[in-house]
């Protein structure tokens, strides 16, 4: 008994030890798995250099400011200055480089810092590396990437669209865009207080930061009680805009010859003349705009006549079709010769107050079958619609942006008005 008493006694004590080591072994490992790894950080690179190893210099560059003026800073001598002008200026021009636009020096990292790389951005998204060695210097363009996401606006108009979107901070391109979707569609000089718009549009971003507006994805205008749709859609590779019945919204001609302005004097057979104080027929539509305003062909044509006289200052002459003929009046610069061929458009001219004129302005004429009428109430026929193989997938596309377009404004989406 006594040795079964020894024997019990042995094997608690052994079970002791056992457990004991276990649990140091236990403790060993859990203190071994709560050291925490250091990590190597990964490199950043930027213009395809690594930032890390480097010092980097950024600033804008200032008016009248050189090259040399900047890398001298960093101890780069004019004779390396020279070369990198003379053996880069195939790749970019030096002479070229704008105050305002963003440079970066990448020195050495150490107490010279003295430049080894030069990068200028002309804007957000390009840029050109200049390599600068002991005796070699080399150079490359390149370009930050570009992400496109999807944004929607919304308003009602209280004065103009440009206005609408300059005072809600949102870029004025997109009232461009918009002005060119419906150019054949709207009259943008007549939109009146309470239209409104929704559009589903891409904005560019750059490194997190918008930089400016893509294409229109999808749009509804409301002007004078009526709304216009317009989708975008590619068929046989060519993009366009179309309503929805699926009519492109590019007509045969442009409503108005310059995309920003104010009708100063309509067509009429009755108008006060400013100049010879005395009443006659006004054959056209005069456009108020700032001197130097680009005039653009509102068709496809030939040029016709491209001259000065007396009463009609400079002037340029466009002969569309059998039919139509359009002509427009008081241009500070003419911008095309007789002959030329001009898509709709093309810019022909800039506005001006040559010839019998008060101001600056452009008076555009409308000839229709050999008889000047008010454009302004003429209706002009679609382009090609959806082609017939296209409808289907038009449908399902026309449906999807339809409802996005009926979301806007019922989101926490950018609000205009």
């Amino acid at each position: 008994m006594r040795h079964i008493a020894i024997t019990v006694m042995l094997l608690a004590v052994l079970s002791i030890s056992v457990s004991s080591l276990f649990s140091f072994d236990n403790g060993q490992q859990a203190q071994a798995a709560e050291v925490q790894v250091e990590t190597i950080p990964e490199p950043i690179y930027e213009f395809g250099l690594c930032v890390d190893s480097f010092k980097v210099v950024t600033a804008k560059i200032k008016p009248n400011q050189f090259l040399a003026d900047i890398l001298l800073k960093h101890h780069i001598p004019y004779p390396i200055i020279d070369k990198l002008v003379r053996e880069t200026k195939e790749i970019f021009d030096v002479r070229k480089i704008r105050s305002g636009n963003t440079y970066h020096v990448f020195c050495s990292n150490d107490s010279l810092e003295k430049a080894n790389y030069f990068v200028y951005q002309p804007n957000l998204v390009d840029y050109i590396v200049f390599e600068i060695g002991d005796s070699t210097v080399s150079a490359y363009k390149g370009a930050k990437e570009v992400t496109i996401r999807e944004k929607t606006a919304y308003g009602t108009i209280n004065s103009s669209l440009y206005q609408t979107l300059a005072d809600a901070n949102v870029s004025p391109k997109l009232a461009v865009e918009l002005s060119n979707i419906y150019a054949w569609t709207i009259d943008f000089y007549r939109i009146q207080k309470g239209d409104g718009f929704k559009v589903v549009y891409e904005e560019r971003v750059v490194d997190g930061e918008a930089i400016g507006i893509g294409k229109i994805i999808a749009a509804n205008f409301s002007h004078w009680g009526e709304d216009y749709y317009a989708y975008s859609f590619a068929q046989n590779g060519q993009e366009d805009y179309f309503d929805e019945e699926g009519n492109s919204l590019r007509k045969a001609f442009l409503k108005a010859p310059l995309k920003f302005s104010r009708i100063s004097s309509r067509f009429t057979l009755k108008r006060y003349h400013p100049v010879q104080k005395r009443n006659k027929p006004h054959y056209g539509t005069d456009y108020a705009a700032p001197k130097g305003t680009p005039i653009m062909a509102v068709g496809d044509g030939v040029i016709i006549a491209s001259s000065y006289s007396k009463y009609n200052g400079n002037f340029v002459k466009v002969k569309h079709n059998s039919t139509v003929t359009t002509q427009y009046l008081h241009m500070n610069k003419r911008n095309c010769k007789v002959g030329d061929r001009v898509r709709q458009g093309d810019i022909i001219g800039y506005v001006g107050s040559t010839g019998l004129a008060t101001g600056p302005h452009v008076c555009f004429r409308f000839w229709k079958n050999g008889k000047q009428v008010d454009h302004l109430k003429e209706k002009f026929p679609p382009s090609l619609p959806i082609e017939k193989q296209f409808k289907a997938d038009y449908r399902k596309q026309k449906i999807e942006l339809k409802n996005k377009l009926d979301l806007v404004g019922k989101e926490n989406k950018e609000v205009i008005s």
